[in-house]
C-alpha cells in the first residue's frame, strides 16, 4: 500500500491543476482532489495495472466534479469568481484566458484542460471522459473556437444570430 500511496502523492499537483481548471474555486478544487485520493485508496483494487494511473485518477476527479455539479445544480463559475493569477508581464492575457475558460461548459472545459494543459492524448482523454475519441475531437474543436471568439471579442462561428424577418 505504501507504494500505491506514494504513486498517488506524485499525482497531486496534476490533480490540483485539473481540479482548479474545472471548478475555478480553490476550496472546491481541494475538496475534489481529497475525495479523489480517498476514493482511489479505498478502491485501489479496481485500478488495472495495464492502464494509466493518471487517466484513472482524472476519471475519478471528473466524475466527482460532475456529481457535485448535478447535486448542487451549481453554476460552475461566473466572471466575478475567477481567481486572480500572479502578476506577470502577460497578466491581462491570463485574466482573459481564465474568464474565457470559465464561460465554457464543463464538458468543453474538461477536454481543453486535459488535452491543452495536461497534455494527455486524445485516447486518454476519451477514457477519462468516458466518451468516444471522435467526441473528444469535436468538443476540443468547439472549445477552441469558443476560446478564440472570447479572446478576440468576436461571436463564435456557431453562435445564434438574430435576423429580422418582414
Amino acid at each position: 500500500m505504501a507504494d500505491f500511496a506514494e504513486q498517488l502523492a506524485q499525482h497531486i499537483p496534476r490533480l490540483r491543476r485539473y481540479a482548479r481548471a474545472l471548478a475555478h474555486d480553490a476550496a472546491w478544487a481541494d475538496d475534489l482532489v481529497q475525495d479523489t485520493l480517498e476514493r482511489a485508496l479505498q478502491r485501489r483494487w479496481q485500478f488495472r495495472i495495464d492502464k494509466s494511473l493518471t487517466a484513472w485518477l482524472f476519471t475519478i476527479l471528473y466524475r466527482r466534479f460532475l456529481n457535485d455539479v448535478a447535486r448542487h445544480r451549481a453554476v460552475v463559475s461566473d466572471e466575478s469568481e475567477v481567481p486572480e493569477p500572479a502578476v506577470t508581464p502577460d497578466f491581462p492575457m491570463q485574466i482573459d484566458m481564465q474568464r474565457a475558460l470559465a464561460k465554457l461548459t464543463p464538458e468543453h472545459r474538461a477536454v481543453i484542460v486535459l488535452v491543452g494543459l495536461e497534455q494527455v492524448s486524445y485516447q486518454e482523454a476519451a477514457e477519462v471522459l468516458d466518451v468516444p475519441i471522435g467526441t473528444v475531437m469535436s468538443r476540443l474543436s468547439r472549445a477552441r473556437e469558443h476560446l478564440r471568439a472570447a479572446l478576440s471579442g468576436a461571436p463564435a462561428a456557431g453562435a445564434a444570430r438574430l435576423s429580422r424577418i418582414k
